[in-house]
């Protein structure tokens, strides 16, 4: 396997252009399936979860064709072969479970695997699957499978949700475009990846309202049709990259990052002495003066902090002046990364979903292992505070959430190569 070899080397400089979020276009990507009518998607990120989607959805007789260097994909589901989404590409990635509203809805009838993906907790399906029962879906778990079928199609209905579940949102407001009459999603998440959803259905020809609130209502219609969709930029690539200044020193401007999409990562970053500034290509960011200063973080669904931006806070913390607390609250077991930096000199203790992190002057080099997506990139991000060398090993689940990483941080003037497994 792959590793990736970090040495400290000071200030960065210069800019990083942002990808299309990862999260979005693995979400717009199903949405093909409401329709017979081509679905294209320019500022696709190009990411190995990308082309796990792509197998997914090729493997239901979709058509994928990858255009522009991965930038576009090209979507035709005008003549599915199959509705099941097979357990041996579904266990590679959570968003697979996408598919099963979408199937749903024009179908009538979908057998979906139990989904994979990082070992952060369990994630299970139950929201989802309570969301399509309510319009009238008929799922049982048989060996592993979801298999889910409609009598006289789905049919709207007024559902509220335990928890705002983005995964389950998706799932409902997708089968929900299609059913027979209104459909009111109370407690429905509010994240940035769904709003670009619901722009997407709409261009689709779907009738929805009120998505980037706590209530969404979708009039159903009888079809939807074909469309042309850019990907939001990904709010969690940039977050990440607006961390590399604020650890190393220097001034990075985030080519497409906007403020609405980061703004309590941004009044967090502020607090540590971390300045962001919109301009006209993007978000720059610099360290105000020295050494960050500790604050707490509290993982929430948004518009609160990112779970997805935790690890990488994490990172930043261990190198502040004071002693700080992150709180997780949306996924357990995800402080797996905690160990890995504390081999790196870190001073953090984990206590059940709360770590508390004492800021030490320095990291220091040191051989290291990634756990999952998130917590690889803070251990590159580590690496480029630390004195000395870095080798950051299992980087596989760097490249499911993270185009180009290496020449980005090179750009910028990070001393960083990927170290090929002979």
């Amino acid at each position: 396997m792959d590793s990736i070899l970090v040495t400290g080397n000071g200030p960065l400089n210069g800019q990083i252009p942002i990808a299309g979020a990862k999260n979005a276009c693995l979400t717009l990507m199903p949405a093909t399936l409401l329709s017979e009518e081509p679905l294209t998607l320019t500022n696709a990120p190009r990411l190995s979860d990308i082309k796990t989607m792509t197998a997914l959805l090729q493997s239901l007789g979709a058509e994928v064709s990858s255009l522009q260097d991965g930038q576009v994909l090209a979507m035709s589901s005008h003549d599915l072969t199959s509705h099941t989404a097979d357990y041996e590409i579904v266990r590679k990635m959570r968003a697979s479970n996408l598919v099963l509203g979408p199937l749903l809805a024009r179908f009538g009838q979908a057998v979906v695997s139990l989904p994979g993906g990082c070992a952060i907790g369990a994630r299970p399906m139950d929201l989802h699957v309570e969301g399509l029962e309510a319009l009238g879906a008929e799922i049982e778990l048989k060996d592993g499978y979801l298999h889910a079928k409609t009598t006289g199609g789905l049919k709207g209905a007024v559902h509220e949700m335990r928890f705002a579940s983005v995964g389950a949102t998706e799932n409902i407001v997708m089968a929900a475009t299609l059913a027979k009459g209104t459909t009111v999603l109370k407690n429905a998440a509010r994240e940035p990846e769904i709003v670009d959803l619901v722009e997407c259905l709409r261009k689709m020809g779907a009738q929805i309202s009120g998505e980037g609130t706590s209530t969404i209502e979708i009039q159903g219609v009888d079809r939807l049709h074909g469309a042309t969709h850019q990907v939001v930029t990904d709010r969690i690539e940039l977050g990440t990259y607006m961390l590399a200044p604020a650890m190393c020193g220097g001034e990075v401007e985030l080519l497409g990052g906007h403020m609405k999409l980061v703004e309590s990562f941004a009044a967090k970053l502020d607090a540590a002495g971390v300045s962001v500034e919109q301009t006209d290509k993007g978000l720059k960011v610099a360290r105000k003066n020295g050494r960050v200063n500790s604050v707490d973080v509290v993982t929430e669904p948004f518009p609160g902090f990112p779970t997805d931006l935790q690890a990488q806070m994490m990172a930043l913390m261990c190198t502040a002046d004071g002693t700080s607390v992150l709180e997780e609250r949306i996924f357990e077991n995800r402080f797996m990364h905690a160990p890995e930096l504390v081999r790196m000199g870190a001073n953090i203790e984990v206590h059940g979903g709360t770590a508390t992190v004492t800021g030490v002057e320095r990291l220091k080099g040191a051989p290291v292992m990634a756990t999952d997506l998130r917590a690889s990139v803070s251990l590159i991000l580590a690496g480029l505070a630390a004195e000395g060398e870095t080798t950051v090993s299992r980087v596989y689940h760097l490249d499911r959430g993270y185009e180009h990483v290496v020449r980005k941080l090179e750009g910028v003037g990070a001393k960083i190569e990927r170290i090929k497994d002979l």
